[in-house]
């Protein structure tokens, strides 16, 4: 019996490679998809395809060329604060199309391929996705989205014994995170001070919390929306 599949978004770098290199470990063949490849060489058991879930025939091309699916991870995301001053529709559009729009594509295509009683759905989603920040509306109105999606997708699956879970983390040690302390002209060092943990978390916890989710020890665990942050939600 080959090996079950498990496809991480945006898995080439920060959490999405974390995730991978986890599933790969777990003895999942994982296919690592992201718009542009890897700079260096992927772990054993995971392979590159191009996808940009922004495009829906990018999405249909992936999705088809794999031998089966097992496991979807939906980890591909942009941020950015929205702009200071006039609406910018374009930055609204672009956030959203990858996050939510991004994380829906994947979802309807991978639905029908997901095998009964075992397949897995988990998105990554944030923090930000169960509360709001003043200069992230379009983020903050793309990860509640992935949130809602996630909790249907569970419900509309679950007849069949399918999994949907979203992961939530808040401060992550990610070059998106360092980017997004320079713009709050901060440290990680600051960010961690704010935690009752006193730190920031790794992008190999997260990835623990994906792997639990795409085991069989959670296959009772579905529609939830699941918190890693060092204690900040409280």
């Amino acid at each position: 019996m080959s090996a079950p599949v498990a496809l991480v978004t945006g898995g080439t770098r920060g959490i999405g490679l974390a995730v991978a290199t986890r599933l790969a470990a777990a003895g999942f063949a994982v296919v690592a998809a992201a718009r542009r490849a890897p700079e260096g060489a992927l772990p054993d058991g995971v392979r590159f395809a191009a996808l940009d879930v922004a495009d829906a025939a990018s999405v249909r091309g992936c999705f088809a060329a794999l031998p089966r699916l097992d496991v979807l991870v939906c980890g591909a995301g942009s941020a950015g604060a929205d702009p200071a001053e006039d609406a910018d529709e374009a930055h609204w559009r672009g956030i959203l199309s990858t996050n939510l729009d991004g994380a829906w594509r994947c979802a309807v295509a991978a639905r029908g391929m997901l095998p009964d009683r075992t397949g897995r759905v988990v998105m990554i989603a944030s923090v930000l996705g169960l509360r709001g920040v003043p200069d992230q509306l379009a983020y903050c109105a793309a990860k509640h989205g992935v949130v809602g999606l996630t909790r249907a997708l569970a419900l509309q699956l679950a007849p069949r014994g399918i999994t949907a879970n979203a992961v939530c983390p808040g401060w992550v040690r990610t070059e998106m995170a360092e980017a997004r302390w320079r713009e709050l002209g901060m440290t990680e060092a600051d960010a961690a001070a704010g935690l009752p943990t006193g730190r920031v978390t790794t992008p190999e916890e997260v990835a623990g919390m994906v792997a639990f989710l795409a085991s069989a020890e959670a296959g009772n665990i579905t529609g939830q929306a699941l918190v890693v942050d060092g204690g900040g939600m409280g």
